[in-house]
């Protein structure tokens, strides 16, 4: 019996001391060495959910809020955003803007852009309830900081990932927003948002702002965050070098002239200034696979053989752009690329 015992003992340390061991290896999958730290690029892709469409309304002219469901879904936190797979394919990102703690439904709000590319006009009218689209996430680019104050500015559909943020601050601490429109009726959100302001806390401007004026008296130590077109994020970042700000486009695609051999097809293309790799690519291989041409949902990743790339995506980790690129926004730091196609 004593022998019986001994050999259970060893057993069960033996299996404890794999359990520690699997538990280190999770933790850090090259352990002994620490666990290394996020990367300073992109995360690692989602797996899609399959969510149905149950809601389907006008909140703002111009405006259609989606309701997602589906069950024990990703929690996620204020700032996040989806990917969203449209039935035509289209990938586009639209920003979280209902209950966090909600793991039965998804919240997005999209703005119809009649001149855009086609996402907007796709949601709008031809997304319905009843229909099942496919999604991605949540990732969270946009972050609610942990500061002493906050200032948040929002143009039009920029308030989404905004109004979350707003219902999550802490009770007591100082907040101020300027929410900015074509008028109020094309402002979603809008009553919601003054109600949570108290009357004092947000300014609402129809047309452009007078940002010298609106933002003059920012106190030291707020944590400024900003969303909304281009313009006005360029505005409030060349006063605030230091804001959070959440694009769902790239700065810019354009850059100096370089050559992209493809070393399987035996192709040499010139990429102009003023375009993009997959363009001058699907000239030459018209099925080249793509979906958003904004860098987010990494269709268009193909490997790089040789050359240094000038990355200017929002998904690619560290890993992945050691040897791949998004050809649809990234380009060439030198004069040549040669991509495995």
């Amino acid at each position: 019996m004593p022998k019986l015992r001994t050999l259970a003992v060893v057993a069960g340390a033996a299996l404890l001391a794999r359990r520690a061991m699997r538990h280190r290896i999770q933790v850090s999958p090259l352990w002994p060495m620490p666990a290394l730290d996020e990367p300073t690029s992109g995360r690692p892709r989602s797996r899609a959910l399959r969510l149905l469409v149950t809601s389907h309304e006008e909140v703002a002219e111009g405006v259609v809020q989606l309701r997602l469901e589906g069950h024990d879904l990703p929690r996620w936190e204020p700032g996040a955003h989806l990917d969203v797979v449209l039935p035509s394919g289209l990938v586009r990102q639209y920003s979280l803007c209902g209950d966090p703690e909600d793991t039965s439904s998804y919240t997005v709000a999209t703005r119809l852009v009649p001149d855009g590319r086609g996402g907007s006009r796709e949601v709008h009218e031809q997304v319905r309830e009843g229909m099942e689209l496919e999604v991605r996430g949540p990732r969270n680019r946009f972050p609610l900081v942990a500061a002493s104050s906050y200032v948040f500015v929002a143009g039009g559909i920029g308030i989404t990932p905004i109004l979350p943020m707003l219902r999550a601050l802490p009770d007591g601490v100082e907040w101020r927003l300027l929410y900015c429109g074509r008028d109020r009726a094309s402002m979603p959100f809008l009553e919601e948002i003054e109600k949570l302001g108290g009357g004092d806390r947000v300014t609402v401007v129809e047309g452009s702002p007078d940002l010298g004026v609106l933002l003059a008296d920012v106190p030291d130590g707020a944590a400024v965050h900003c969303c909304g077109p281009e313009g006005l994020m360029a505005a409030v970042e060349e006063r605030f070098p230091g804001v959070h700000l959440e694009r769902f486009a790239p700065r810019s695609s354009a850059g100096g002239a370089f050559e992209v051999e493809l070393r399987r097809s035996g192709r040499t293309l010139t990429v102009p200034a003023d375009s993009t790799v997959l363009a001058a690519v699907r000239a030459q291989l018209p099925d080249t696979a793509y979906s958003c041409e904004q860098g987010f949902c990494g269709t268009c990743q193909q490997r790089v053989l040789e050359g240094e790339v000038d990355h200017r995506d929002e998904l690619l980790t560290d890993a992945e752009r050691s040897d791949s690129m998004l050809i649809c926004v990234s380009r060439a730091r030198g004069d040549r690329l040669v991509l495995d196609l």
